[in-house]
């Protein structure tokens, strides 16, 4: 079991920046793709950035292509979204996800049903 705690949500304008957090623990030996999902009221839950195990791959969506990077530093089992040119529309809960992969270690994993663990989500709300 892998447990993931997303932190650095909050109320920001528009234009600001933010930067979440989300702390793996349990068993995080091996590799895992990580990723970065949001789900706005009345909306569907979204990819927005994904990162290999080697963090030499990423995935974003365009909607936050040139704003958002995921980044993760494995030593202390955690990965990060930098959110810059905040915008009202990226108001929503993030939410932090696992894929555990084995031995790929340069895979990103985009599809939320390949993801076995999940954060709580923290909320993000950018005022105009």
């Amino acid at each position: 079991q892998v447990q993931l705690v997303e932190s650095g949500g909050g109320l920001v304008q528009a234009g600001d920046s933010l930067r979440l957090s989300c702390a793996a623990s349990g068993r995080t030996f091996g590799s895992y793709s990580m990723g970065w999902f949001r789900q706005a009221p009345g909306k569907e839950r979204e990819i927005v950035a994904a990162i290999s195990w080697s963090g030499t791959n990423t995935y974003y969506a365009d909607s936050v292509k040139g704003r958002f990077t995921i980044s993760r530093d494995n030593a202390k089992d955690t990965v990060y979204l930098q959110m810059n040119r905040l915008k009202p529309e990226d108001t929503a809960i993030y939410y932090c996800a696992a894929a555990r992969l084995g031995a790929e270690t340069i895979v990103v994993v985009t599809p939320s049903s390949e993801y076995d663990y999940w954060g709580q989500g923290t909320q993000v709300t950018v005022s105009s």
